[in-house]
């Protein structure tokens, strides 16, 4: 049974990607006048202004392996098809015809031209999609590396080659109009200088050529010492004649041009090769980005030449390996990378992310070497904890580094490693090889660390001061090695998993063994739910368990999983836990039913899960990956169905959300609606044995029996006055002295004759009751009644007697309405106050009448029954309700 996509997690978008290997392009906006930053992200373009705003366009199927743009359109191709992004976003053209990967682009006007691995160059009509030509070279003789439209060159292209020589083509006449020599080392990149007919041609030896292509002279030639010229760009427009080009290894050389000499390095500007480089045009600013996942813009404004970093955005270079959300709003990823990097991400937006830096044993001696020569840098972050509390006084973070004795601290408001180191007082001196920290917490308050170690020590420090405040157990806490560490939210109880196969709890303070349980197998990692008290184990042998701290007993145990449990996580609520392995699939696990709920799977497998204290997302890492995968909890915001999945459920294969927010589709659509997915609508009655209530609010019939009370108690004192109107001209009698004519009082008698004619018609009712009588069906007049107010149900129940324009029939078949409404046993407080009044106004009447007698001794006979029924109910709760509060269980 499989089901497409996720069911309980929809993919929404990815962070902490910013760049890749493929090199960025600049473009100018003429109607905004502005220039616009494209980056290829995975499967996306990302355009940016410079103030780092930006928006994504839409995911193409594969990752993007070559980016050009001209005026007015982006080009990206993935393998062998190229497509043309319009306003950054929709893809508007796409052109097929390359048998193998494209690999080079060149924007030409109203065509762009794209060079395949196979060394096949076609020429493109942007608005037909239609190949305008399509040149074959020879791989042996001219394996076309590089591509240059030169300025002021109409219909000419300039091609590199892997073999040295360069060639000059007229693409309107499909001529070559000259090859030039070269100098016997491949050409990896050409630029166009400032000047007309000057191109810079860069080398696989490191030398890079300024070369006239007019009259095919060299004008200068400058060699870096770092590899491979990979990026060229020129300083232009503002007066400095500077030439700057990049290497494999992350640096960045700076030319003078006039005085044909080295100006200045930029050493480790990208801790990988530079992939992309580019001046902005008229101004002092260089653009670059790299596949360390880092995007850059230097202002060269300060003396030697050199530039310094105006805006960054950079995620991890090397993939995450632990992730935790930090605080309890939601909007803050805390991840520990392979880079040696700890790094802060913003759900919200780009502009909230930090890096922490990286754990260096002597801050200052590391600053010093630089990122190449760093002896002093900490091995990666394999586990951490974090707390709010207290995290502006002092450090609020404690991370243990892989193989590494030592544990950090690190301060989330400096974004900065913290002020203590954290290790045993044996080792104080030196530092064994084969002892490491394997396993930390941070209680709730902020204030203490306890460390795990291979040894099976486990250790409590102070997160103020560093002080060493004891360890647990004799010597070690544990036989074998610690694999996971737990402080529950009240600082009593502490709790260790060993490798030997042993869970303990300690007291915190007293540092006393309270409680030991063995497992079933070796624990792998522990995860408490500090707000629920139930602690995840999950096991080498592919299974979980989840343990109550109250009972101290294993509450449920799950399996299903094939390979090694990475990570776990616990729902906001503690009612799901998610867990994710080494066979690629992420596994949602129901507490309360003990079910799986959900499951699917992924391409590369999560090895890390982190759930927000809101519930809104899910976040995992992957392998291999520099990016951090938001998956929308649709629980929230949809009707998914939390049933157990079936035996022979069969997961489907989720693609990772891309870096723009995804749509949630709805799969069903087209087809026929599930039947787990149907919204359940409650009956008015649940069964016929139930005593069922009304859903009318209590106004409408508590106080039936008191209405008399309640009118004279609203009754006015004095009847409301109405104010007399003055005349809009006031009269005057005639004569010398003006005098006002007195005003006429009003006639207050009305009529006392009583119109019978309108008393004497019959109410829809009365109506309903009569023809009751005959059909037995009682439904119509009951809705009536429900829909009155109270004062209107007294009129109309006084209206029954025959005094009050009714009849013995219509009050006899009152009486039957109630006792229908007494065995079907719903409306029952209504039937209850209904008759009360009933007897409360018309008691004389029934009593005369032996008809009505009879029925009303079936009435009481009826509502003693039933009130013997409830009332047995109602002292068997009260009896189990007392024994619940007073017992010692």
């Amino acid at each position: 049974m499989a089901r497409e996509g996720a069911g309980l997690f929809a993919a929404f978008r990815v962070l902490g990607r910013f760049s890749g290997h493929v090199p960025h392009v600049l473009r100018y906006h003429g109607r905004h006048r502005e220039f616009y930053l494209a980056v290829a992200v995975g499967r996306s373009v990302h355009t940016y202004n410079f103030s780092f705003v930006w928006s994504t366009g839409n995911t193409l199927p594969e990752d993007i392996t070559c980016l050009a743009a001209d005026r007015m359109l982006i080009f990206a191709s993935y393998d062998n098809i190229l497509h043309a992004f319009a306003r950054n976003k929709e893809v508007v053209h796409t052109y097929e015809g390359h048998k193998a990967r494209i690999h080079l682009l060149q924007p030409f006007g109203d065509h762009v031209i794209s060079v395949d691995a196979d060394n096949v160059l076609i020429v493109w009509n942007i608005q037909s999609e239609e190949e305008y030509l399509q040149i074959d070279f020879d791989k042996a003789t001219f394996a076309v590396s590089a591509l240059l439209h030169p300025s002021t060159y109409l219909n000419k292209i300039l091609l590199g080659s892997e073999q040295g020589t360069l060639q000059l083509w007229n693409i309107r006449s499909n001529k070559l109009l000259y090859s030039f020599p070269g100098w016997g080392l491949a050409v990896t990149t050409l630029d166009q200088a400032p000047a007309v007919d000057v191109v810079a041609v860069g080398l696989v030896s490191g030398h890079i050529i300024v070369h006239n292509i007019k009259f095919d002279e060299t004008l200068m030639k400058f060699q870096q010492d770092w590899g491979p010229i990979t990026a060229i760009s020129f300083r232009t427009a503002d007066g400095h004649p500077v030439m700057a080009a990049g290497s494999p290894v992350g640096h960045i050389g700076l030319w003078d041009l006039e005085e044909k000499k080295l100006m200045c390095q930029m050493q480790d500007a990208h801790s990988t090769a530079i992939a992309g480089m580019t001046f902005v045009p008229g101004e002092p600013l260089l653009i670059t980005n790299g596949a360390d996942n880092a995007l850059r813009v230097w202002i060269f404004d300060g003396p030697g030449g050199t530039g310094r970093v105006l805006r960054s955005r950079m995620g991890h270079s090397a993939p995450p390996t632990k992730i935790r959300y930090h605080g309890q709003n939601g909007e803050q990823i805390l991840s520990a990378g392979q880079d040696g990097t700890l790094q802060s991400f913003s759900t919200v937006h780009e502009k909230f992310n930090k890096s922490l830096g990286r754990g260096s044993i002597n801050k200052k001696k590391s600053k010093k070497k630089g990122l190449k020569l760093d002896t002093m840098a900490l091995p990666p972050i394999t586990a951490f904890a974090s707390e709010v509390a207290h995290q502006s006084d002092w450090d609020g973070i404690v991370a243990c580094h892989q193989g590494y004795i030592t544990c950090t601290t690190w301060n989330y408001q400096k974004t900065s490693m913290g002020a203590h180191k954290l290790r045993p007082e044996e080792f104080s001196k030196h530092k064994p090889i084969d002892i490491y920290a394997t396993a930390v917490d941070i209680t709730s308050c902020g204030n203490f660390a306890v460390i795990g170690m291979s040894t099976g020590q486990v250790d409590v420090y102070n997160m103020q001061s560093g002080i060493h405040r004891g360890h647990y157990g004799k010597e070690t806490a544990h036989e074998g090695a610690i694999r996971g560490v737990a402080v529950d939210g009240l600082n009593q109880l502490v709790i260790t998993a060993g490798s030997e196969g042993l869970i303990k709890f300690w007291k915190f303070k007293m540092k006393d063994l309270v409680y030991s349980t063995e497992l079933s197998s070796s624990p792998s990692g522990i995860l408490l739910h500090r707000d629920s008290g139930i602690l995840g184990i999950a096991f080498d042998d592919f299974t979980i368990s989840v343990l109550d701290l109250e009972t101290r007993k294993i509450v449920r145990t799950f399996s299903g999983h094939h390979g090694r449990i990475n990570d776990m996580t616990f729902s906001p609520d503690g009612r799901w836990l998610i867990t994710s392995s080494m066979d690629c699939s992420i596994k949602t696990w129901d507490l309360p039913s003990g079910c799986l709920i959900d499951c699917f799977l992924v391409d590369s497998a999560a090895v890390s899960l982190t759930m927000s204290p809101t519930g809104d997302f899910l976040a995992s890492a992957h392998v291999d990956d520099l990016g951090i995968y938001l998956w929308a909890n649709r629980s929230l915001y949809s009707l998914v169905s939390l049933r157990p999945l079936p035996a022979d459920y069969e997961p489907s294969l989720v693609t990772l959300p891309s870096t723009c927010p995804m749509q949630d589709v709805d799969v069903s659509g087209d087809e026929e609606p599930c039947d787990e997915m149907i919204e359940y609508v409650s009956p008015e009655q649940l069964g016929e044995q139930l005593v069922t209530l009304s859903l009318l609010p209590e106004s409408r019939w508590k106080n039936l029996l008191n209405l008399d009370i309640i009118k004279k108690k609203n009754k006015p004192r004095e009847p409301p006055k109405v104010p007399k109107s003055a005349p809009f001209f006031i009269p005057t009698l005639p004569g010398l002295i003006p005098r006002y004519i007195p005003p006429e009082e009003e006639n207050d008698t009305q009529s006392k004759v009583v119109n019978l004619g309108i008393l004497a018609q019959k109410s829809d009712f009365c109506i309903h009751l009569e023809e009751a009588l005959s059909t037995n069906e009682y439904k119509a007049p009951l809705d009536l009644l429900k829909s009155l107010g109270p004062s209107n149900i007294e009129v109309e129940l006084r209206g029954l007697a025959p005094e009050g324009g009714g009849s013995m029939e219509v009050m006899l078949s009152f009486l039957r309405m109630i006792g229908m409404m007494l065995n079907k046993k719903y409306n029952f407080e209504l039937a209850q106050a209904y008759l009360a009044l009933f007897l409360k106004l018309h008691l004389k009447v029934l009593s005369s009448e032996p008809k009505l007698l009879e029925e009303l001794s079936t009435l009481s006979m009826q509502l003693e029954e039933t009130w013997i029924h409830l009332r047995a109910l109602f002292n068997q709760s009260l009896c189990v309700l007392t024994y619940m509060k007073s017992a010692l269980l």
